[in-house]
Order: structure tokens, then sequence, then C-alpha cells
């Protein structure tokens, strides 16, 4: 299995380490005053009011007139340095070195460990940055306040790389038009294990309700969930039959924080956030809650290397796609100094190669027209080394993004309900 993964080391503190951490304050980061406050600028009405897009209800993010895209046709800034600010360990190095290369040009990147880190920085005058890669809720939450820039797509042919569900003109739901954003990563959230350390009879496949692995106490000691309390919670209202991931009803919450204190008292889980890509193919755990692109990039952390640990793992997502999903994007700030520079790297990311060469280091897929679960399977493909045949499943379709769960922003009051309860379950932990 050939690599270019060099220069990896264990992750301290990435991109799902910044949600567990940031859960709060990311979903109820003040949209008026506190933001534009510190842009002095007082919030308008409009800008109080945070306008909640879901897949059902599109939304399209809010213009300004006094906030538009650059004009078309503009030169690269003459001695610009790119800032970037990113999840720590989100982006393969060697990528950011090509771009440098190829246009003659300096990047500098920032990274945070969590959201109270990120958005306390942007909102003050220590802001320097001109690429910001973030999460879907906070994408929402800084357009309101005027911090993101509007794009201009002239400077992003590229796009034209990327899926649909993304790039037509009513999406995506969470921008409708790519106003601000263009996606980074996909990924869904489902379950890894390791096949030599638990029953094929009682593994994902062969069990009624696949969510009930994490509730066998054969296992005890060897579970683990992620500690993100949207991701926990809603596996415990999956269990259930709730599909509502978003839900406010309190009732069905409360079952579901019963449950993951349950899992505590029976099988002693573990609450980590590196369990998946780490510690599952180490043998630390024989069973955990894992995102896709964990699982993809997991081969590289086992005892052995990748070619002997892949086949020891298997990832459970629901065929009929009625599972959960995600994405992440990239903005341009709208204090950005090389706005220019930045709508360039924003489409070097979107070529294919680039994307692909990312890809195989950080392990969360770019949704590439031309990467669809088939191609890894075929010898013929250049890329087909980065996700191991068993994984293949780890790849997210075109369809998901239609049938998929996504998590919306949730209203403060029913925030508070969530987090209230998550952290009952860490209590007891």
């Amino acid at each position: 299995m050939a690599s270019d993964r060099e220069g990896r080391t264990s992750r301290t503190l990435g991109r799902r380490e910044f949600l567990r951490i940031g859960a709060t304050a990311a979903a109820t980061i003040p949209v008026g005053s506190a933001l534009l406050v510190a842009c002095g600028k007082p919030p308008s009405k409009e800008q109080r009011q945070l306008a909640i897009s879901t897949k059902e209800s599109p939304t399209p993010m809010p213009t300004f007139e006094d906030n538009q895209p650059i004009e078309s046709g503009l030169p690269i800034e003459k001695g610009a340095t790119l800032k970037l600010y990113n999840w720590d360990q989100y982006i393969y190095l060697k990528v950011v070195e090509d771009f440098e290369e190829k246009y003659g040009v300096k990047v500098e990147i920032s990274t945070f460990n969590n959201s109270d880190e990120a958005l306390s920085k942007l909102r003050s005058s220590q802001a320097d940055f001109d690429v910001l890669f973030t999460d879907l809720d906070t994408v929402t939450r800084l357009s309101h306040v005027q911090l993101l820039q509007p794009l201009n797509h002239d400077y992003l042919p590229n796009l034209k790389n990327i899926w649909p569900e993304f790039t037509d003109p009513d999406k995506p739901f969470y921008d409708v038009g790519q106003v601000y954003s263009i996606p980074y990563t996909v990924y869904s959230t489902g379950i890894g294990w390791r096949n030599d350390m638990v029953d094929k009879k009682d593994d994902p496949w062969h069990i009624s309700n696949p969510y009930d692995i994490f509730w066998n106490t054969k296992y005890k000691g060897k579970i683990g969930i992620y500690d993100e309390c949207r991701d926990a919670l809603a596996f415990a209202l999956l269990r259930n039959g709730v599909t509502d991931i978003n839900t406010d009803n309190v009732s069905d919450l409360t079952a579901a924080k019963e449950d993951l204190i349950q899992l505590t008292d029976e099988v002693n889980v573990a609450i980590t956030y590196n369990g998946a890509y780490e510690d599952l193919p180490k043998g630390i755990f024989a069973i955990h809650q894992a995102w896709s692109g964990d699982t993809i990039a997991s081969i590289w952390y086992g005892e052995e290397n990748a070619t002997h640990t892949a086949p020891l793992l298997s990832y459970w997502w629901p065929k009929d796609g009625k599972g959960i999903v995600g994405a992440d994007v990239i903005t341009v700030l709208k204090s950005a100094k090389n706005p220019v520079l930045a709508h360039t790297f924003m489409n070097y990311l979107l070529d294919f190669d680039v994307s692909m060469k990312n890809f195989s280091w950080n392990g969360y897929q770019p949704p590439q027209n031309e990467a669809q679960p088939e191609t890894f399977l075929d010898p013929d493909f250049k890329w087909n080394w980065i996700v191991a045949p068993n994984l293949v499943n780890c790849i997210v379709e075109h369809q998901d993004m239609e049938t998929g769960y996504w998590y919306y922003a949730l209203p403060p009051d029913v925030d508070k309900i969530w987090h209230d309860d998550w952290e009952e379950v860490i209590a007891g932990a």
C-alpha cells in the first residue's frame, strides 16, 4: 500500500476535539451584541435573529450592502502572505507547501483547539486571518454578523469538480448558492469495531438494532463514545427510534441521557476524542463510535503497519443512508487582507488531485465528483490506496446528503437542554 503520509504524528487536539470542547460555545455564540460590539457596530434587529436553515426548509444566508464580494479579474496581491485559521492537523502541510511554490507566496497557518479560543480571537483585534476553516453552525452565525466575506465564484472555477449537492444554485441547504463557503470535507457518524475482538454475531451487521452493541456487557471496559454532546446523545436517540437529532422533546432527550448513564454503570464506557482513530486500531477498544474520516485515518495508528491493521477494522453506517452525516467548509473572512489569494487558495484545494492528496493525509473525504466509492476498488485509480478495501463503506455518497440526518444549530433554550443532559452524563462517567 503506497503512502505519502510522512510527518504524520498522533493528533492531540484536532478538528473533532474542537467539537467536544467547544460545542456549547459554538452553538450559543451571540448573533448580535458581543460580536458586533467588537466590530464597533450596534446589531440590527435582523442580525439579532438567527435564521436556522434546515434541509427541509433552506433559508439563504443574509447579504449586506456594505459587505460585497471582491471584483472579478483582480491580480493576486503582491508580496502577500496568506493566513489560514484551521483546526490543528486538519490540512496536509505538503499541500500548503506545493501551493506556496506554485504561486510564489507564503502561507502562515494558525490553529485553534476549541471554539472559545477561535471565536474569541475572531471577534477581537487579534484576528488577522484570510481563510477560516469551520463547521456549518459557525459559518451560519458568522455570516449574520458580517465577519465573513461573500465569495466571488469567478475565482472558483474548480467548484465544477464538486458534487451538485453542494454547487447547484439552490444548494447546499446551509448556504444556498454557496454565498459564503465552499465544502472542504464530508463525513458520516457510525460505529467502528475490531473484527478480532468482537464476535461476529454481536457486530452491528448481525443484530437487530446496531446501536445496541454499545450496551453489550460482554465488552465491558472496551467500549468508547465520543466526548461530544450532540453525537453521543444522538446515538442514544437513534437507538430509541428517534430520528430527529435536533429534537426539543424533553422526554426523548431524558431517555437518551439515562441510556448513556446506563452505559457508564453497565459497560464502564470510555468518553474519548481519540478513541476511534488511535485507540481502536491499537486494540485498546473493541468498539467505538466513529466518524468515517477517523476510521479511514485509523489504519495508520495501529501497532503494526496499515496493511496489517486495516483488515482488523470494520465500520457500520446504515445501508439505507438514514444515519448522521456532516460537512466542514472553508470561508474568507471579511477582514482578509489578501482576498484574491484567499480565493486562489480555495480554488486550489478544489482541484481533484490536490484534494485527494489532502484526503490521503487527514482521512476526511472531499466531495469530489471523480472519487465515488467504487473508484477506490479500481486498481487503476491512482488514489485507491487511501481507503482500505474493507472500509470503502466509509465513503459518503451523493444520496447520503439527502437521506442522511444533519445537525442544525439549536435555539439557545433547546441547546441548554442538550448540554445540561450531557453534563449529567459526564458527571456520572
